[in-house]
């Protein structure tokens, strides 16, 4: 069963996409095109940052975060990633182009869960949401392999999911939220995950990121 676009797990995705059964699919878009990403700032991609082999790759430190040229609300995205042997980096959503994208963007963690220094903060696993929530299971794959990401985000709610599985969930809305930021590193960012919508941001963290696969499709005006 589809709603919003997305295939419909019982229980999990149902109330994320409550209201949205009627929103008509929207087509997939493909983001493996240098084209379509920019540096922070407004400057042209960095060109650490290349589109070779059907895959978005971050060849050598130094590259800096970028951002994707289009803007988007309620959306679901899909992506497969590959680091280095303790590597590090990220994926923002609903981002501000200004600097530190951290600062005002939630992150979706891409790390190498058994050698990256940061696996230590359980909360800074791949699939967290990053500094705030834990990944409720450990699905990661072997790190010489390709790990599936995926983002689903719904008005206020979002979801997020690893190999298949949903790890991650919250409503920015929330009691629970507010008190997830206040005791985070975030609690003195006044604008943090207060976009409804932005931009797609990928972190430079000092060693390379391959993507592949990374496509988004819009989910409809009656997404909540």
């Amino acid at each position: 069963m589809r709603a919003c676009g997305v295939w419909i797990v019982p229980v999990l995705l149902a109330a994320l996409l409550a209201g949205c059964a009627s929103t008509p699919a929207s087509p997939w878009q493909s983001l493996v095109d240098a084209s379509q990403w920019r540096s922070v700032g407004g400057s042209p991609l960095d060109p650490r940052w290349q589109v070779r082999d059907d895959e978005l790759v971050l060849t050598e430190a130094g590259g800096g975060d970028i951002l994707s040229v289009a803007t988007y609300g309620d959306f679901e995205l899909e992506l497969e990633w590959r680091l280095p042997p303790g590597g590090n980096s990220g994926l923002f959503y609903r981002a501000v182009d200004a600097s530190p994208v951290w600062a005002r963007a939630a992150e979706y963690q891409l790390l190498d869960d058994r050698e990256a220094e940061d696996r230590i903060v359980p909360s800074h696993r791949a699939g967290a949401v990053y500094d705030l929530i834990v990944p409720e299971r450990d699905v990661l794959r072997p790190i010489d392999q390709y790990n599936h990401a995926r983002i689903v985000a719904c008005g206020p709610r979002v979801e997020h999911w690893l190999n298949g599985v949903r790890v991650a969930a919250y409503d920015v809305d929330s009691a629970d939220w507010q008190r997830r930021v206040a005791s985070s590193k975030f609690a003195g960012q006044a604008e943090f995950a207060k976009a409804r919508r932005g931009h797609l941001a990928l972190q430079d963290h000092g060693n390379a990121v391959h993507i592949r696969g990374m496509r988004i499709r819009a989910l409809g005006p009656d997404c909540p």
